[in-house]
């Protein structure tokens, strides 16, 4: 929970990890307080108990050092490679790199294509192979400086290779993860902005009634817009691809603009269900819009990878649930489209429960997808570490 506080205050060209150390004998019969790394062994491996005991007895120490935030090098060698040859997808090629060493699939035109930016394709993949293993390893720690004798690197040696399915696993985990973060920085800081939209909604609304709920709607869509372009840019996409689906954003955000004044006259005629639909929806017109049109455009580019033979599925259903699952591997991606399908929810709860005067219930419903993203943003890191742990504990039986 509190692993952000003991990481360094800037992020290091070489990566940061953390040192998990076991070093008194009587440790390895705590149970609850042991690394999972090490509970593994014990549990999978039982005959190594008292072989660690006996090293630990001996003036050392047995450290599990993980890796906490992957090195730049490597996330700039995934970036170059899912850019440059997998039409922006991670999830085709990667998992199956660092499980397996099945390198991906390139073609000439990537390989000119990578070097017309100074890339070297080839060369991006060794660098991500190997450290591969690095993410997640035992060492020796020689406490009483007495030095480590070839007996106990070779029992090094061998808890490593004990762990290797650990390793592999963790390694997978903390390179997509860290490298959907990567890619959208930019985008998370405009959803942390947008926390910014109630206070000033408030303020409209009870001043000029109406004007509120405009600003809350129009303020929140296009700081939403803005923050899935980004998204989909830090992902690999060209402002060129982005612009030729952008055409349709102009007529969606008039008709937003024009719901949103419709609301009160809405609310005014009784027609209460309706008011709070149309509010939500206009609150997420462009944002819901442009996570449309991504679904599309990620699954363009995967039948794309498929007729370039660099992956073998051939059905259209797994071409469309892999093209949502890279999309919303992305947590900004992800806690916006749940808050814009939240929106229009709360739109009718707030238009039933006759809130729709009160600016901060507006700025919270028009605000429901950058309140939802922002909080899906802040919390994912900690989500994926919890699901990680908890993988990892039904490895240790």
């Amino acid at each position: 929970m509190f692993e952000r506080f003991s990481r360094p205050p800037r992020e290091s060209p070489i990566g940061s990890y953390r040192l998990d150390v076991l070093s008194l004998p009587e440790e390895c019969d705590w149970e609850h307080y042991l690394p999972q790394e090490i509970l593994y062994i014990f549990r999978k491996h039982a005959e190594y108990k008292e072989r660690i005991k006996t090293i630990l007895s001996q003036g050392k120490a047995i450290g599990v050092r993980t890796v906490t935030r992957t090195p730049e090098n490597i996330l700039k060698a995934i970036n170059s490679i899912s850019v440059y040859s997998q039409h922006n997808y991670i999830i085709t090629w990667l998992p199956k790199l660092l499980h397996e060493k099945h390198r991906p699939v390139f073609t000439s035109t990537d390989y000119l294509r990578a070097k017309s930016h100074g890339e070297d394709l080839d060369e991006a993949v060794e660098t991500i192979l190997k450290d591969r293993l690095r993410f997640k390893r035992l060492v020796l720690i020689d406490e009483e400086n007495i030095g480590i004798l070839p007996q106990e690197q070779r029992l090094m040696t061998e808890l490593s290779e004990l762990i290797y399915p650990i390793a592999v696993d963790y390694s997978v985990f903390r390179v997509i993860a860290d490298n959907a973060q990567e890619r959208t920085k930019i985008a998370q800081a405009i959803i942390k902005m947008l926390l910014l939209i109630g206070p000033a909604a408030h303020a409209l609304e009870k001043y000029v009634s109406g004007l509120g709920k405009l600003f809350a709607a129009s303020a929140d869509d296009i700081l939403g817009e803005s923050a899935e372009l980004m998204a989909l840019r830090g992902s690999g996409f060209t402002w060129r691809e982005l612009a030729k689906r952008g055409k349709i954003l102009i007529p969606v955000f008039a008709l937003a603009t024009w719901g949103a004044f419709s609301v009160e006259g809405l609310i005014e005629d009784g027609h209460i269900i309706k008011a709070g639909i149309v509010f939500g929806l206009s609150a997420v017109a462009l944002s819901l819009t442009t996570a449309i049109q991504s679904i599309f455009m990620y699954r363009r580019n995967i039948v794309q990878l498929a007729k370039e033979e660099k992956i073998s599925i051939r059905d259209g259903k797994t071409f469309t649930r892999l093209a949502f699952i890279q999309d919303f591997t992305n947590p900004a991606r992800l806690g916006l489209i749940l808050g814009a399908s939240l929106a229009p929810v709360m739109g009718i709860a707030g238009s039933l429960l006759g809130l729709m005067h009160n600016g901060w219930i507006l700025a919270g419903i028009g605000s429901t997808e950058s309140i939802v993203a922002g909080i899906t943003v802040i919390m994912a890191g900690r989500i994926n570490e919890w699901k990680f742990r908890h993988k990892l504990k039904k490895m240790s039986g």
